[in-house]
């Protein structure tokens, strides 16, 4: 049983709604501020329009990092809990070797995936664990 996985997928959803309206909105001021700036330029000593254009190239540049940084969290999230399928039904060991048991469920917490052993007892899943077959 993985725990969390809707709350997971909510939330990754309500973020990527949120990021995207937040650089819709972002989007949105930085036209305005650009028409304000050609409504309010020095007459005598107009901005050249390439200078715009290189303007609204590099805002278009931050706005599709941006998407692309949510996309690289969507597709961690789905290679967490892909991860932590896998581990249900097999032996995890705790770095310091004190825990030991077979995986009854993974939680996804804000710091990563921390395995519940049956028994109750919890591992973090982490660097220095060891996953065999369970037993």
């Amino acid at each position: 049983m993985v725990t969390a996985v809707n709350s997971v997928q909510q939330n990754s959803t309500t973020t990527t709604t949120d990021s995207a309206s937040k650089t819709a909105v972002d989007y949105q001021s930085f036209l305005r501020l650009l028409v304000a700036e050609m409504k309010n330029q020095d007459p005598t000593n107009p901005m050249d329009s390439t200078q715009y254009v290189a303007q609204l190239a590099a805002f278009s540049q931050v706005e599709q990092s941006v998407q692309i940084n949510n996309r690289l969290d969507q597709l961690l999230q789905a290679s967490t809990l892909a991860q932590a399928d896998a581990l249900i039904g097999r032996t995890v060991t705790s770095a310091d070797g004190k825990t030991s048991g077979v995986v009854q469920e993974v939680r996804l917490t804000s710091n990563g995936a921390v395995a519940v052993l049956e028994g109750g007892k919890q591992v973090t899943v982490g660097p220095g664990i060891v996953i065999s077959q369970g037993s």
